[in-house]
């Protein structure tokens, strides 16, 4: 087996090209793993958290409705003294989470009535003219605080920065083995209760107009039982221990000078035990923070630990990338794909995105635009016709849009998560993504898919092979398994059903709901002037100077 090292500097991961990985480190690195990040590799030494844990169950909740469904009923178990932590981007009161019609707020309201320590942070967004959440976020928490929880409107962030984290944990003191956490991509808000048909959420939002007044929504959440819980747990006890003020809005920090208790975050129980083995994966907790002024306790420099992590991974790739985005731009991410894919020739890259911006104004079109075209036309230089990038609509031919944050390597790394392949969620914003490692091997063939010893691990390919037969209407695994028959599978469906679309539609719709992606290019003059709110606002950098001048993280 090739030897493999990342070795980091003090201050941070320089993610350009190959060679430049490999720079002299001041610091030891402990706990060698082929895969996860070191402490050491993560960069931030004031963090709780470890650098990961073993002995995990780690199950994929493909899609918004099973998830809230899983999460209701996980909530309506509790009973006093059991502990709920929530975190989101934006959390509509009314979205259901029950088949019985019961919501988020009212079964969160309900367990603080029955004396369940609820407590929550959601983002104190932007404007609502800005398509935001800022009024379902304060309403979601004016309910909860109501019944006796306590949920924070959380702004300590960077300007023009989010919370962008979307996690739940549950503890239960009497009953530990019930004890889980649920984190990815999927905000218990509106239009994300979709499932696989594809149908949309009853429960709508404005949305751009070419997704419909329904807009389809492909998502993915896991639930995560073991040790990681108390690790998803620690991220939230350091956000909510954070002194900072809870707004950037200078009138109304009077209260957090003088220091009043009434505008305090109440403190937390005490931690319990972790959770005891529950399974066989290896979570790695990857996070964004930016270096924000002042800076978080836990990471007085930010955190960027997704962007190694996916760095040291993507290092080992081999065979095969495959990613699910809401976005996909920015060049210097798009930088690291494309190194991976002029260093390792077999190496395929399969990336499933939205068909259109989800935005759909005169101004935001071309912004979007300039970042996904800028990215896709490097990894394309780079990787020919071994990169496939595609879109997905439902049996109706209606474009679902991609929300979900998902990448397998090789079928043994795999991460689910917040964060998108972009600047701002590698540097900017608040995020949380969980790598997963799985120690029990699928037995099926090819059993070493890469070549490297590692085998095929089950969550990894179990996720990906899910993931798959929904997009191609399969029913089994038999021409998904080997690397290059899958991705010459996807390609000829999604080719097939192209020819049908340019065909005039004659005869039986072809299986499948892939198609090849296509971008619009801005016309040139939209690029010039998309470019600096591209960078300043859409795409924002979060890293400190020095790293930024060194094209570090």
């Amino acid at each position: 087996m090739p030897a493999y090292r990342l070795e980091v500097r003090r201050e941070g991961v320089r993610l350009t090209a190959p060679d430049e990985f490999a720079v002299p480190s001041p610091v030891p690195l402990e706990e060698p793993h082929d895969w996860l990040l070191t402490g050491s590799q993560r960069g931030n030494r004031h963090t709780r958290l470890r650098p990961w844990t073993d002995g995990n169950a780690v199950r994929p909740l493909v899609h918004g409705r099973p998830y809230f469904f899983a999460l209701g009923a996980a909530i309506e178990r509790t009973r006093a003294g059991d502990l709920v932590l929530m975190v989101g981007w934006r959390t509509d009161p009314d979205e259901v989470v029950s088949p019985e019609g019961a919501t988020i707020a009212q079964v969160l309201a309900a367990a603080a009535r029955r004396g369940v320590v609820v407590r929550g942070m959601v983002w104190r967004s932007q404007h609502d003219r800005m398509r935001f959440s800022r009024r379902q976020n304060r309403r979601f928490a004016q309910v909860v605080n109501a019944a006796g929880g306590e949920v924070l409107l959380d702004q300590r962030v960077r300007p023009f920065g989010s919370h962008h984290q979307k996690f739940v944990v549950l503890r239960h003191p009497d009953r530990p083995e019930l004890d889980v956490a649920y984190l990815g991509g999927i905000d218990v808000a509106h239009a994300r209760g979709d499932d696989a048909r594809h149908r949309g959420d009853q429960q709508r939002m404005p949305f751009a107009r070419w997704y419909g007044g329904k807009p389809a929504w492909h998502d993915v959440q896991i639930e995560v039982r073991g040790p990681a819980v108390r690790e998803v747990e620690a991220t939230f006890r350091e956000r909510w221990d954070d002194p900072a003020a809870l707004t950037r809005r200078p009138w109304h920090l009077l209260p957090h000078v003088l220091d009043l208790r009434e505008h305090r975050p109440t403190p937390l129980p005490e931690p319990l035990p972790e959770p005891t083995a529950a399974g066989t994966c290896q979570v790695q907790l990857l996070r964004t923070y930016p270096n924000r002024w002042p800076g978080y306790p836990f990471a007085p420099h930010g955190e960027r630990s997704v962007a190694r992590g996916y760095a040291k991974a993507l290092r080992r790739a081999r065979r095969l990338v495959y990613l699910e985005d809401q976005y996909l731009w920015s060049t210097s991410i798009a930088k690291v794909l494309a190194d991976a894919l002029r260093r390792i020739p077999d190496l395929h890259l399969v990336a499933v995105v939205p068909r259109y911006p989800d935005a759909d104004d005169e101004v935001s079109v071309p912004v979007a635009l300039h970042g996904h075209t800028q990215a896709l036309d490097l990894v394309h230089e780079a990787g020919g016709d071994r990169v496939l990038v595609l879109d997905v609509e439902n049996h109706a031919g209606r474009p679902v849009y991609v929300h979900s944050k998902v990448c397998v390597v090789d079928d043994v790394w795999a991460t689910v998560g917040s964060d998108n392949f972009n600047r701002r969620s590698w540097t900017h914003d608040s995020e949380l993504t969980a790598a997963v490692v799985d120690d029990r091997r699928d037995p099926r063939p090819p059993l070493d898919p890469a070549g490297l010893g590692d085998g095929a691990r089950t969550f990894a390919r179990d996720l990906r092979l899910e993931l798959w037969r929904e997009h191609l209407d399969l029913d089994d695994d038999a021409l998904l398994l080997d690397p290059a028959q899958a991705v010459a599978t996807l390609r000829a469906r999604a080719d097939d059903l192209e020819a049908w679309y340019a065909g005039g539609r004659e005869g039986p719709r072809p299986p499948g709901r892939l198609r090849p992606h296509r971008t619009g290019m801005p016309e040139r003059w939209q690029r010039v002037l998309a470019a600096p709110a591209y960078r300043a606002v859409v795409d924002p950098d979060g890293r400190p100077t020095r790293m930024k001048m060194r094209g570090q993280h």
